[in-house]
């Protein structure tokens, strides 16, 4: 080959070659694997209708409240639309006063609307625990303040299985929706502050039912033992003041003929929170404290309030 044909050719091959690495280079950026993937996250706006379905004892019929507004379940319906201006709220009532947690679970069980509610539910709220205690506790009113505490513990593993089994149901019906769940609390406090059984029995009951809270998920416990109990004697000062007081009364011990005599007051409670109807349950002002101790809770755990857009 002449010298001028061999280089002609060698230029077509380095042409060739350059030809096809700007094509791969190009090629190469423009692949999948190497293009630029826009990431489009969801988004997430407000819920124009939440559905909350309230499950439990006399606290969440809302026995106590004289303006019979049901109790913190038709307070936090207010203050959720309040919150949250785009949403309005629908609230099921489910709370029947006296319920242990074996019959709360026993009207799930035979009721075919509160399942259907519960399986519809955006949030759910319950009370339970308060009956099943004081059940025990009448029972061994009149034993020492160390069987008291040894019959609590020993009733407390039966009322676990309960707690399990309740739970169990409801979480079956609504695998997704947050569950709240109120705490008991002392409606005697105020009048026997120097005896700490009643407290003592309160404090293991509520810690039971957050061990079982913990096997299941996304339930938040709302703790309105000391709200509740201590009522507006929220500093230690007062309280110890008042435990002074009722010394001079009780000599620390629970006395039951006090106690019916308490119950029996139709004209004054030492606990401002507490109704007057029985000194046993809240009164409006204390559902009113429930409620925003349980929006607190709902808004700190939010997830419920959101939809994809």
């Amino acid at each position: 080959m002449k010298k001028k044909g061999w280089l002609a050719a060698v230029l077509v091959v380095i042409v060739a070659l350059g030809a096809g690495w700007g094509w791969h280079q190009y090629s190469s950026a423009r692949s999948p694997q190497t293009e630029r993937v826009q990431v489009h996250r969801p988004r997430y706006v407000e819920r124009k209708h939440v559905k909350l379905v309230a499950l439990g004892d006399s606290l969440t019929h809302g026995q106590g409240d004289e303006t019979d507004n049901g109790g913190y379940v038709g307070i936090i319906k207010g203050k959720i639309e309040h919150h949250y201006r785009k949403t309005t709220v629908t609230t099921v009532n489910y709370g029947v006063s006296g319920d242990r947690s074996d019959q709360i679970l026993d009207r799930l069980n035979n009721q075919k609307q509160i399942r259907r509610d519960l399986s519809q539910a955006n949030v759910i709220t319950m009370t339970v625990g308060g009956n099943d205690l004081m059940q025990k506790l009448e029972a061994d009113a009149l034993d020492s303040p160390d069987q008291i505490s040894g019959a609590v513990k020993t009733a407390s593993r039966t009322y676990r299985k309960k707690l399990n089994r309740l739970f169990t149901a409801v979480r079956k019906q609504n695998p997704h929706a947050p569950i709240f769940v109120m705490s008991i609390y002392n409606p005697f406090y105020t009048y026997f502050p120097d005896a700490t059984t009643i407290s003592d029995a309160i404090g293991y009951w509520n810690k039971t039912t957050r061990q079982v809270m913990g096997n299941y998920p996304r339930m938040y416990f709302v703790d309105i033992d000391h709200l509740m109990s201590y009522g507006q004697y929220r500093t230690k000062a007062a309280r110890q003041q008042l435990a002074a007081e009722e010394d001079k009364v009780n000599h620390g011990k629970v006395n039951q003929t006090r106690a019916i005599k308490v119950m029996d007051n139709k004209d004054k409670n030492l606990n401002d929170y507490i109704s007057t109807d029985d000194n046993f349950h809240p009164n409006h002002t204390g559902y009113e404290h429930i409620a925003q101790q349980l929006f607190k809770a709902m808004v700190h755990h939010h997830s419920w309030e959101y939809v994809k857009g």
